[in-house]
C-alpha cells in the first residue's frame, strides 16, 4: 500500500488517509438523496437514480483514486443535476432519457478535449492571479455551503417575485426569485441551528488542539449530540423501503436509457431542434469542465497534491504521465458512464477538500470514499442519521483555510483585484464555481483589452470566453 499510494512521499500514512477519506465521504453523501428527489421531477425512477449515483460516484472515484492516486472524490453535480431536470427536461420539453443522451455525449467531449491536451491547455491559459483567485472563490463557495446547510441564513422575497416549478404541495418544488430577495441570519430558536453552533464550535477547538481525524470526530459527537438533542429521528431509519433489490429492479428502466429510440434515437430527429441541442451539450460540458478545473486548480496548487511539476509537465507531457493527466482522465470518463447507468453529470467534488482538510493526500482518501459509497448502497437508511448540521461546520472551516489563496493577489493593481473579485466572489452568491471562472475570464480580457494589452490574453482564454457567452446567452434565450 506504502509503495502503490507513495504515502511518505506525499508526507502521510493510512490512518490519516482513511480519516480523510471518511470525511470526505461524509461531507458528500448528501447527494445519495437530493440526487434521486431532483431528477425524480424529471421523470426518472428515484430507486434507479440512488444505484445510478452510487454506482457512478464508486467507478468515477476508484479511477480518480486508483489511476490518479489524488484524493478526490466524484459524483453527480449538483447545479447540473438541477439543469438536467428544471431546464433541460422541464422548460425545453425533452425526455430524461434525451437528457441523458446529451450528458453521455457530454462525456465524450470531455474525454475528447483531455486526451487531445485541450483541457491541460485551457489551465495553463489561467493567468496566476485567477488561479489564486480561484481557490479563495472555492473557499468563499464551500463556506457558503456550509452556512446554508447549518441552517444559520434565511432568506426573504418580495410577494409575486418568485416563481414554483413542479408540485409544491407534494414538496417537489424548486422556487426562483429575483434580485427582490434578501438573506438574514436564521433564528437561534432551532434544535437543528443549535446543533450546527454546537458542531461549528467542536470543530473549531479539535482543529486549534490540532487533534488527530478533527473533522472526522467531530461529524460522529455531533451526530451522536443530535440524536440526543432529538434533531436526528431514530424511528426514520427503514431497511425495507429502499432495499437493495427494488433498487436493481429499477436500474432496468435507466440503464442504457439513453442510447434507446427514447434517447440517442430521437435526439436529433427534428433538425429545427439540432441547434439548440447542440448548445445545451455545450452548456452541460461548460460546467463541468470548469467545475473540476476549479477544483484542481483551487485545492490541488495550495496544498501540494498537484507539484509546480505536475503542472510544468502539461505543457510538453504525452499521453498519461503527470497526475494532473490522470485525474482530467478519470473526471472526463466518470460523467460517461453515470449517463450510461441514469444519472446527470459525474463530477469531482469540491467537497473532496473537506478530507484534504483532513490530511487526504494519496488516492487512498479516494478509495476509502468509494468503498464507503459501494456500503451505502446497503446501508443507506443509516446514512439519514448523520444530519447535515454535522457536516456542514467542516464545509466552513475547509472554505476558511482555502481563503488564504487570496494573500498571493496584488489587490491593489486593479487591473488584477478587479478580474480576481468577480471571479471569487460570484462562484459563491451565484452558486456556481464555473460562472465564477467565466465572470473573471470574460473581465480580465475586457480589462486587457481596455488597457491596450489585448495581446496578454491567450488565444485559448478567447474561445472560452467567447464559449461562455455564447452559453449565457443559450441560457438567456431558453
Amino acid at each position: 500500500m506504502e509503495k502503490f499510494f507513495k504515502l511518505k512521499e506525499n508526507g502521510t500514512k493510512v490512518s490519516t488517509e482513511v480519516m480523510a477519506g471518511v470525511t470526505t465521504f461524509f461531507a458528500m453523501s448528501y447527494i445519495l438523496f437530493v440526487n434521486p428527489t431532483i431528477l425524480g421531477q424529471a421523470g426518472m425512477p428515484t430507486q434507479a437514480v440512488f444505484l445510478a449515483t452510487i454506482i457512478a460516484s464508486v467507478i468515477g472515484t476508484l479511477v480518480m483514486g486508483l489511476f490518479a492516486n489524488v484524493p478526490y472524490a466524484q459524483a453527480p453535480g449538483m447545479g447540473l443535476n438541477a439543469f438536467f431536470t428544471y431546464t433541460v427536461v422541464i422548460v425545453l420539453g425533452y425526455s430524461w432519457q434525451q437528457a441523458l443522451a446529451m450528458v453521455f455525449i457530454c462525456g465524450m467531449i470531455n474525454i475528447l478535449i483531455t486526451v487531445t491536451r485541450i483541457r491541460k491547455m485551457i489551465i495553463h491559459a489561467i493567468p496566476e492571479s485567477l488561479q489564486h483567485a480561484i481557490g479563495g472563490g472555492i473557499g468563499i463557495f464551500v463556506a457558503y455551503v456550509g452556512i446554508k446547510n447549518a441552517g444559520f441564513l434565511t432568506f426573504t422575497a418580495d410577494p409575486g417575485s418568485y416563481t414554483v416549478i413542479g408540485d409544491a404541495a407534494k414538496g417537489e418544488a424548486t422556487i426562483t426569485t429575483n434580485s427582490s430577495i434578501v438573506p438574514g441570519l436564521a433564528t437561534f430558536n432551532n434544535p437543528g441551528i443549535i446543533l450546527a453552533l454546537i458542531a461549528l464550535a467542536l470543530t473549531i477547538i479539535l482543529i486549534l488542539l490540532n487533534v488527530k481525524g478533527a473533522i472526522f470526530i467531530s461529524i460522529i459527537l455531533s451526530t451522536i449530540v443530535g440524536i440526543l438533542m432529538g434533531v436526528v429521528d431514530l424511528s426514520t431509519v427503514d431497511f425495507h423501503a429502499n432495499s437493495l433489490g427494488n433498487s436493481f429492479k429499477e436500474l432496468g428502466t435507466t440503464f442504457g436509457a439513453a442510447f434507446g429510440s427514447e434517447g440517442m434515437g430521437s435526439l436529433f430527429s427534428d433538425s429545427a431542434k439540432i441547434p439548440q441541442v447542440l448548445m445545451t451539450i455545450l452548456a452541460f460540458s461548460l460546467s463541468d469542465t470548469f467545475d473540476t478545473i476549479g477544483t484542481f486548480i483551487g485545492t490541488g496548487r495550495r496544498t501540494g497534491i498537484f507539484s509546480k511539476e505536475d503542472e510544468d509537465a502539461l505543457e510538453e507531457s504525452k499521453g498519461m504521465n503527470t497526475k494532473m493527466d490522470r485525474a482530467l482522465f478519470a473526471d472526463a470518463i466518470a460523467t460517461s458512464v453515470g449517463a450510461i447507468f441514469g444519472t446527470s453529470n459525474t463530477t469531482t467534488y469540491v467537497e473532496s477538500a473537506a478530507g484534504i482538510g483532513a490530511g487526504g493526500r494519496t488516492g487512498l482518501t479516494s478509495v476509502v470514499t468509494a468503498g464507503l459509497f459501494l456500503i451505502s448502497s446497503l446501508f443507506a437508511p443509516l446514512l439519514s442519521l448523520v444530519p447535515t448540521q454535522a457536516t456542514a461546520p467542516a464545509l466552513i472551516i475547509v472554505g476558511i483555510m482555502m481563503l488564504a489563496s487570496f494573500k498571493d493577489i496584488n489587490w491593489p493593481d486593479l487591473e488584477e483585484a478587479v478580474p480576481a473579485f468577480f471571479a471569487s466572489v460570484f462562484m459563491g452568491l451565484c452558486y456556481s464555481i464555473s460562472y465564477g471562472i467565466a465572470a473573471g475570464f470574460i473581465t480580465y480580457t475586457l480589462i486587457k483589452v481596455i488597457k491596450g494589452k489585448a495581446k496578454v490574453v491567450t488565444p485559448i482564454l478567447w474561445v472560452v470566453d467567447v464559449l461562455f457567452i455564447l452559453n449565457f446567452v443559450i441560457l438567456a434565450i431558453l
